[in-house]
């Protein structure tokens, strides 16, 4: 399978934030928010693997700034690494200014999905090829993730934790 650049599965959403979407501070709702974040994530590993995508975990979610009614919301995703089945990807949420037009990082998010097949069970996926520095640095960091998730989870021995005992050694 031919590596894949993360370019490739890049997905923006951009949208308002209205009313209906906003809790009592006139902010968007965080639930809200995590659900544009996954449309936007599973768009972009269904662009890298071509497959049917389903979220496996959300991994990390960062609330740094909130967003308030009225306000143009981007939301940028890609693949940042891949696995076997699974790809995680990195989600940036961009706040614009209504009056300057410029841009500010409001939150981020990483996200892991697995692709399937039509009956749901995990099918390999391309490697990714990463290009810039920011690229590279998610890339590296990916597996460093993966095997703190997966120790934490008990699936991993500390022993198999190779990127983390680097950190520390």
């Amino acid at each position: 399978m031919s590596p894949k650049h993360p370019s490739e599965s890049l997905t923006i959403l951009t949208d308002l934030v209205l009313p209906s979407e906003t809790n009592p501070l006139n902010n968007l709702f965080g639930g809200e928010l995590l659900a544009r974040m996954d449309r936007a994530a599973s768009i972009a590993a269904r662009r890298h693997s071509r497959r049917i995508v389903v979220t496996a975990s959300v991994n990390h979610v960062a609330f740094n700034r909130a967003i308030p009614l009225g306000a143009v919301v981007t939301i940028e995703a890609k693949v940042s690494r891949s696995f076997k089945s699974s790809m995680e990807v990195f989600i940036d949420v961009w706040v614009e200014d209504r009056e300057s037009g410029s841009r500010t990082k409001a939150n981020e998010a990483i996200y892991t999905f697995v692709a399937v097949d039509d009956s749901g069970r995990p099918v390999e996926v391309p490697p990714i090829a990463p290009q810039t520095d920011l690229e590279v640095q998610r890339f590296d960091a990916a597996l460093r993730r993966k095997q703190l998730s997966l120790l934490l989870a008990g699936k991993i021995k500390p022993s198999e934790a190779t990127e983390l005992k680097a950190l520390f050694l």
